[in-house]
């Protein structure tokens, strides 16, 4: 069991942000020592990214990093859990700083 953040987006029509977030994600893995602990996924009207391998803090960081990228959708925030949580949406809320 390791600390895991959820990175939590309103859903969209469009989604040519996601890819877009999904090659950021790579960057901040070789910046911040951190990995993308699985695939984003749309769960109900929520499009959620999945960091983990580092501490509490450089999560939040690389979280707030993505949701101030321009072109994601405004009013994302961070869900701080645990890689074998019984589901998402589960742990402390995070809010992100928008753009």
């Amino acid at each position: 069991m390791a600390v895991m953040v959820e990175i939590h987006f309103p859903a969209t029509g469009e989604d040519e942000w996601i890819d877009d977030v999904g090659d950021f994600l790579i960057d901040l893995e070789d910046e911040f020592g951190l990995e993308e602990y699985e695939d984003g996924e749309q769960i109900g009207d929520e499009y959620v990214f999945f960091i983990a391998g580092a501490n509490e803090r450089t999560l939040l960081k690389a979280a707030s990093r993505v949701a101030a990228r321009k072109g994601v959708p405004t009013g994302a925030y961070a869900m701080v859990t645990v890689t074998d949580a019984p589901k998402v949406g589960l742990g402390r809320r995070v809010s992100l700083p928008a753009r």
